[in-house]
């Protein structure tokens, strides 16, 4: 029986509803301050594409009592990091600090989700180097190829549109839209703070309501959708023709969201299929076998109302149909019952053990939990996820890998053949 390791993670609420999630790590000699956001790309409008990342650049370029350089230089100057990063349906603003300086995180962090302002000058700046990012995203077709797939797998849906937006909405982003982007998510209710180190959680909470704690919480807006987006669109096969030397290719299948009871079958079917052990049953078919890939991966998103699962592959030109084929025949022998109840327990013992291996990672490990509370109102712990992960059963992953055989879709760049 694999041990699962102990985590002391807690969640406390303070007096405006932002919730805090505590992980206690009494011998770290460093410690981790931030908030999660619900809001993300998927929460724009369409003239609006591209503002929450946009947001989360120039969340840094002032506020009311500070300018720029003193934000840039403030956890610096004790050797710690300020980060941020923005996802289809959440943004993260975070430090990683010396132990003794949660104090001086957390009180830079509340100045910049209450007090930004946004300065004109600053966003003149910040427009050409997001522009800048745009164009050098769009050089690494590994990349480009994801965000086209998933345009058209949630064609009419926020999950779809590129978080980075286009040029033309860049152009539109000012101090008001910034700013009414910040009132609008930037709210108690709609955030959670948290918190790895040392200092224990009662000193944490009380620290966090003085900074936070005069934060009013307003209403947060709902998310609105195209009329009829909610349903699956139709399997597509498409091909896009760019100067590259390699093929690009995902194939994938829409499934369902976070809150599905079947998530954690999909979590186990992507690494079982193409995960980071060199065992994945996709590794060994396109690469161990027959040299056709340098490198062949699964993987799942999930988000509140929908999710992904997708394959991804670079191979020579010539060798995409081929590879595309045998990738639907691994799922498609899953899919016929050609896992054994051993296989597939081993299957559950190598993605634990993996996850285990990731828990030592404090950043992720704060992160996940973070996020977990953003969306399922709690943070996960590491004997629940393995707990349902060794309930998957031998018929769920039979029924996703059906599905994956018979109804992926396919978007492939690279030069004609």
């Amino acid at each position: 029986m694999m041990k699962i390791p102990r985590q002391e993670i807690t969640l406390t609420t303070l007096s405006n509803g932002l919730r805090l999630v505590h992980c206690h790590t009494p011998k770290a000699h460093s410690g981790i301050f931030g908030v999660a956001v619900r809001a993300g790309s998927a929460d724009e409008r369409p003239d609006e594409a591209g503002l929450a990342h946009f947001v989360e650049h120039t969340i840094f370029k002032g506020t009311s009592k500070r300018s720029s350089w003193h934000i840039i230089n403030r956890m610096e100057a004790v050797g710690g990091e300020l980060n941020a990063f923005t996802t289809k349906e959440e943004t993260v603003v975070y430090s990683i600090f010396p132990a003794g300086a949660a104090q001086r995180a957390a009180e830079l962090i509340s100045d910049l989700v209450s007090n930004s302002r946004f300065p004109d000058a600053e966003l003149d700046k910040e427009r050409n180097v997001v522009a800048d990012e745009i164009d050098s995203y769009l050089d690494s077709p590994s990349d480009a190829v994801f965000d086209d797939f998933e345009d058209l797998m949630f064609s009419g849906r926020g999950v779809g549109h590129n978080i980075l937006g286009t040029r033309e909405t860049l152009a539109g982003f000012d101090s008001t839209a910034c700013a009414g982007w910040l009132r609008r998510f930037y709210v108690p209710g709609n955030m959670v703070a948290f918190y790895s180190g040392s200092q224990n959680a009662g000193r944490i909470s009380a620290m966090v309501e003085k900074y936070f704690g005069t934060m009013e919480n307003t209403a947060i807006p709902q998310r609105i959708e195209t009329a009829g987006s909610e349903k699956k669109r139709d399997a597509f096969n498409v091909r896009k023709t760019i100067d590259s030397h390699q093929a690009h290719c995902v194939t994938g299948i829409e499934v369902p969201g976070l809150y599905s009871d079947s998530r954690h079958a999909v979590s186990l079917l992507t690494n079982l299929t193409g995960g980071p052990g060199m065992n994945s049953l996709l590794n060994v078919a396109l690469r161990e076998r027959r040299g056709l890939v340098y490198s062949v991966e699964t993987s799942s998103s999930m988000f509140t109302g929908c999710g992904m699962m997708a394959v991804y592959f670079g191979c020579d030109p010539e060798d995409s149909v081929r590879c595309s084929h045998l990738t639907r025949d691994v799922f498609r022998q899953i899919a016929d019952g050609g896992l054994s109840a051993s296989r597939i327990e081993k299957a559950k013992k190598q993605y634990i053990g993996q996850i285990i291996l990731a828990s030592d990672n404090r950043e992720n490990n704060i992160l996940a939990a973070a996020r977990t509370t953003l969306f399922r109102g709690a943070p996960s712990n590491l004997a629940a996820t393995a707990e349902a992960i060794n309930a998957v059963n031998s018929a769920q992953l039979r029924v996703l890998a059906e599905d994956f055989a018979e109804n992926s879709s396919s978007l492939t760049f690279g030069p004609e053949i």
